[in-house]
């Protein structure tokens, strides 16, 4: 049974099966679904180098997600600077990727995330909460993941995630990047939800008014939803400071229904923005450190169920030992 377990677990890792994980309580209680990308293999050289294992979110924060969490923290999300934290979303669907988010904004999502289930916050602000003294600051080297990036402290479970995590979840395919995020035999094309594709403006044909649904359109590379278009994404990396000011630009990736034409959603393809920045067209997607235990209780769980599972005849099913 060890060993057919163990079988399992690896079935479950290669496959990217994924799991969710639940915020909030009551009429706010919202899931947020991961699929786990492995470390094991990774791009000679370029971004896309990660060497350990990590989670992603399946899709992208919806309005839906965004709203409970500020209902929760009491309707205040605020800080410096005041034009952080000044616009609602332009577009405003229950599923519709949350837009209209500044960097800061997306942080604080992501600290509650941590705090809220009893983990270390990932982004160090000084100051009041849900006050204009909130501001955000830097890690110390000794507090900071991997002792370089000073944005993430390294005991943070849930975080924005870097560049380098991000192309990888889109577009590593086990030997290499890929142009695209496409699954092998796909094509890149536009779609409109229903029947597949993806959000972008291709030139001719712009893609529709705006972002649609999350898990709408097609499935990408590693299980993912609208790494290439829909709505582009903050990540955690700066844009090109090594130094990792609070107030350097961050890196946008992913292309949207914005952008013109498809290059913008190439494994090359890279934008910038302020921190504070507020854009019709950008959002953000979660990442978070794996949980292997996870996989391993639920599928010792369901093998319990089965050895407790008689046939007709009194006898126990045939399970390997």
């Amino acid at each position: 049974m060890k060993h057919f377990l163990m079988i399992w677990v690896f079935v479950l890792a290669v496959a990217n099966v994924g799991f969710a994980d639940t915020f909030g309580s009551g009429a706010n209680q919202f899931d947020i679904d991961f699929v786990t990308i492995s470390g094991a293999t990774n791009p000679a050289s370029g971004y896309g180098i990660v060497n350990n294992d990590y989670r992603i979110g399946i899709h992208e924060i919806t309005n839906d997600q965004w709203n409970k969490f500020v209902t929760i923290v009491g309707g205040t999300v605020i800080g410096i600077p005041l034009d952080a934290y000044d616009e609602s979303p332009l577009y405003t669907g229950a599923d519709v990727p949350t837009n209209r988010v500044s960097w800061l904004e997306a942080a604080q999502f992501v600290n509650w995330l941590n705090t809220s289930n009893s983990h270390q916050a990932a982004y160090k602000f000084t100051g009041d909460p849900g006050t204009s003294s909130y501001a955000l600051d830097t890690w110390s080297v000794a507090e900071a993941d991997n002792g370089t990036n000073l944005y993430r402290h390294k005991d943070a479970f849930y975080f924005l995630p870097t560049e380098d995590e991000w192309v990888k979840a889109a577009y590593w395919n086990g030997t290499t990047l890929q142009e695209y995020a496409t699954k092998p035999g796909e094509t890149l094309y536009q779609g409109n939800g229903s029947n597949g594709g993806w959000n972008y403006d291709d030139g001719d044909n712009p893609a529709g008014p705006g972002p649609w649904d999350v898990d709408s359109g097609s499935e990408e590379l590693n299980g993912t939803y609208d790494m290439m278009g829909n709505v582009a994404e903050w990540m955690e990396s700066p844009w090109s400071d090594t130094n990792y000011c609070p107030g350097s630009d961050r890196c946008i990736r992913g292309g949207s229904y914005f952008y013109y034409s498809f290059i913008h959603l190439g494994s090359s393809a890279r934008n910038g923005g302020y921190p504070d920045s507020e854009i019709d067209h950008v959002g953000f997607r979660v990442a978070s450190v794996p949980e292997p235990c996870s996989i391993v209780l639920l599928l010792s769980g369901g093998l319990v169920l089965l050895r407790k599972r008689v046939d007709k005849r009194g006898q126990e099913p045939f399970l390997a030992e």
